[in-house]
């Protein structure tokens, strides 16, 4: 393996430059530089002072980067005991405060009603079939406050099934064999 392969930097924020260290694990795939800096371009304007969940958090890059950007609170969940290890690892490195690293599946998580939070980071092990399990369940458990976003990866030409009148597809982008998505929770309930 490479020398640096189990790395991704914040790109931005209060820790800017920084490299946060991950283990191999199965279906961890950290979201890249780029994407990630179309991702928070796109949530600037709504992200200070919000309160996220990194669901999947793998190496943590979305959870970490929110934080480092203006986000309040971070919730990140992870299955993989030892993902788990080496995000509380580097939480405890950042000094970062208001971050919660649950270890727990993420269905499991949805199912327990956690919420309501401004912005989810979802993120899951493709070919899985849980992108559509997910969104069902923050729509059935109201994860998300109206006005809030769900931000989601999915294998390229995946359509995202959050639509229904309550939910506004925002932006939309490709890189490689990956598409991203924001969609925003419009209705008033």
């Amino acid at each position: 393996m490479k020398q640096g392969r189990n790395q991704v930097r914040i790109i931005a924020g209060k820790w800017r430059g920084l490299k946060i260290d991950f283990p191999t694990a199965n279906g961890l795939r950290p979201t890249p530089d780029r994407v990630r800096e179309t991702l928070f371009n796109w949530l600037q304007p709504w992200l200070p002072g919000t309160r996220c969940l990194d669901l999947f958090a793998g190496s943590g890059a979305l959870g970490l980067e929110a934080l480092s950007r203006g986000a309040q609170s971070m919730v990140l969940v992870e299955q993989d005991a030892s993902v788990v290890r080496s995000l509380i690892n580097t939480v405890e490195h950042l000094n970062a405060e208001s971050v919660d690293v649950v270890r727990n599946d993420g269905l499991r998580y949805l199912g327990q009603a956690h919420g309501p939070f401004d912005i989810v980071f979802l993120d899951p092990p493709f070919g899985q079939a849980l992108l559509g399990q997910c969104c069902q369940l923050i729509i059935q458990n109201n994860i998300v406050k109206p006005g809030g976003f769900v931000y989601a990866e999915a294998n390229k030409g995946e359509s995202i099934p959050l639509s229904s009148p309550q939910w506004a597809p925002l932006r939309s982008k490709q890189a490689g064999q990956v598409g991203y998505h924001l969609i925003q929770r419009i209705d008033g309930q």
